[in-house]
């Protein structure tokens, strides 16, 4: 069982998420959206958006630097074990809990507010249940992290090494065996996630318009009043139409 779970189903994920993306990219742009219902209520949107998409964006930075950065290298830095986890606890804990706030606010406005919750589809519930389980396990894991002190389990010790070693095509099974259960369960939960992102409104993450930040200045310019130049005209000016009574 481990084997399928730590060996196999994290290849199947990639599969399915980068084949998925591909496919949707290819034959259903005009689906690639998040089908914004901002207009029908803003208020809530405007407290639970930013506290979960910021939110979201610090827990992602954490696990690529807890998963992908090895031990040896904070150390080599001068960054000792202890450090580094009260930090992971203390910045991951607060990011946690602020997504964990902006999506039962979304959850709830998606609920509470009529249009919303009609344009809701059955990927968008089963998105949620995902997100919020993904995001209660994670912080479960730092909650057993405060709890158990000087004795919590160092993932960097089993679940990056065997992280690390997907991308190398040779699985450390038996590393991520060892881990604890809420470990497990976050992280099947991650690969669930992942496998259903292509075919959710989750996708619109690949396109951020982040060429916004690297753009040139748009420069607007007034047209010059200079002789030979087409003569201004008003934008209501009658154009081939005769004046009529508007009471006719």
């Amino acid at each position: 069982m481990d084997m399928v779970l730590w060996g196999v189903l994290p290849y199947l994920t990639i599969a399915v998420l980068v084949g998925g993306t591909v496919w949707r990219y290819r034959y259903d742009k005009f689906g690639w959206t998040t089908r914004s219902s901002q207009l029908y209520e803003s208020r809530l949107l405007r407290i639970g958006s930013p506290l979960f998409h910021f939110g979201i964006l610090l827990v992602l930075i954490g696990h690529i630097g807890g998963l992908v950065v090895p031990e040896s290298w904070t150390e080599a830095l001068g960054i000792s074990e202890g450090l580094y986890h009260f930090n992971a606890l203390l910045f991951g804990g607060i990011a946690g809990l602020c997504t964990l706030v902006g999506i039962l606010i979304l959850v709830y406005r998606r609920r509470r507010t009529g249009p919303v919750f009609m344009a809701t589809t059955r990927n968008d519930k089963l998105m949620y249940v995902l997100l919020v389980g993904a995001i209660v396990l994670g912080l479960w894991t730092t909650l057993v992290s405060v709890g158990a002190g000087s004795e919590a389990h160092n993932y960097r010790e089993t679940v990056s090494p065997w992280f690390r070693s997907i991308f190398t095509l040779r699985p450390d099974v038996e590393a991520m065996a060892e881990a604890p259960l809420q470990f497990k369960l976050h992280t099947l939960m991650g690969m669930a996630l992942f496998a259903l992102w292509p075919f959710s409104r989750l996708v619109h993450a690949f396109t951020a318009p982040l060429h916004y930040l690297f753009r040139p200045y748009i420069v607007y310019r007034s047209r010059d009043s200079v002789a030979g130049a087409r003569p201004n005209r008003a934008g209501w000016s009658p154009v081939g139409t005769r004046d009529r009574d508007p009471r006719r």
